[in-house]
């Protein structure tokens, strides 16, 4: 078996904002392994200020796995858990090259377009005025479950933006998800999620920054609406690690994002360890390419979770691949008649 790399910086179509600052492009890199006559492919999504192995030796790492690979040495992973992105990258790769399809390493009813997975409609920040428009494009496209990213804006007009869905949609018409990436602050969090609470927000992802693991449990236990965690995960591989972090927040979900958490046998982990404790959870993608997007998608079916998964972004690159990946209202379809064109890479 033989493998290599490769730099891909995808483009935003247009700027993508969170409380972490506006979003151009998104850098991400692709491992490719070959065997005879076989390929594989798999996508490394590093993601820059946020993943755990966003770190000056990342390359460096790549290119080191990619030699022990090229040597044959047994113990060609060893080292590689502390870059979840390239232990997702390598278990996506080496699927893809099993694969008679290397697309398709989950088989089922999705990847056949026999199937699809309902999405939620992703609303960045921005103006007032352009989060409301992205609000109201995203139900005139279909989607019954809407998430906005907040925490930048002032929150008083962030709540407009929700009062003025609430006033045309009940939450059984249009299901309300906000992210704040860790903008609120522990002294007034549980006031803002009361106000939430008021507007029937389904839940909110990540409320104040991870690593306040007392503050975010005392939350956790006092919500008046579900609290999610997402970057509290980040960083957390050891199985033991990551029951403590559940025992000691007891959070109501978690949002999987498999390239920011080691793959998919890591959020199995998560899953088998959140469903013990009855923990509801959902899968989010982290602004990977349609490859990755794909594979996710096809696990994240795989795994028979029926509810709105966070699967919508690979529509927001100017130089993203073609793929069989659709969205048409509010679902996730694999179109089996579209090509992959893959020329780019």
């Amino acid at each position: 078996m033989k493998a290599h790399y490769k730099r891909y910086v995808l483009k935003f179509k247009r700027p993508g904002g969170t409380s972490r600052g506006e979003l151009t492009e998104k850098e991400t890199w692709f491992l490719f392994l070959t065997e005879g006559e076989k390929k594989g492919v798999g996508e490394c999504g590093l993601f820059r200020g946020l993943s755990f192995d966003d770190r000056p030796d990342y390359e460096d790492e790549l290119k080191a796995l990619c030699d022990r690979v090229n040597r044959n040495e047994e113990n060609g992973v060893r080292s590689i858990k502390s870059f979840p992105s390239i232990q997702m990258g390598y278990e996506m790769a080496l699927m893809s090259l099993q694969s008679n399809n290397p697309y398709e390493l989950f088989p089922s009813a999705f990847s056949r377009g026999e199937e699809s997975i309902r999405i939620n409609g992703l609303v960045w920040m921005g103006k007032l005025s352009f989060m409301k428009a992205q609000i109201e494009e995203k139900i005139e496209q279909g989607f019954d479950c809407v998430k906005l990213k907040i925490g930048a804006l002032d929150f008083n007009d962030e709540l407009s933006l929700l009062k003025g869905v609430r006033k045309s949609f009940s939450q059984d018409q249009i299901t309300l998800r906000v992210d704040a990436n860790g903008a609120f602050s522990p002294l007034d969090a549980m006031e803002k999620l009361k106000a939430l609470a008021d507007l029937d927000v389904h839940s909110i992802e990540q409320p104040i920054a991870a690593g306040q693991p007392k503050a975010m449990s005392d939350l956790c236990k006092n919500t008046p609406i579900p609290i999610a965690l997402d970057e509290e995960l980040i960083g957390v591989i050891e199985k033991k690690e990551k029951a403590l972090l559940l025992d000691t927040i007891e959070p109501q979900y978690l949002i999987l994002k498999p390239s920011l958490l080691g793959g998919f046998q890591s959020c199995q982990e998560w899953i088998l360890l959140a469903e013990e404790r009855s923990i509801g959870w959902w899968v989010t993608s982290a602004l990977e390419s349609n490859i990755g997007l794909n594979a996710i998608a096809q696990w994240t079916f795989s795994t028979g979770i029926k509810t709105h998964q966070g699967l919508g972004t690979g529509s927001l690159f100017t130089n993203n691949f073609t793929s069989p990946l659709e969205v048409s209202n509010g679902y996730l379809t694999f179109n089996s008649k579209q090509n992959w064109d893959t020329s780019l890479l």
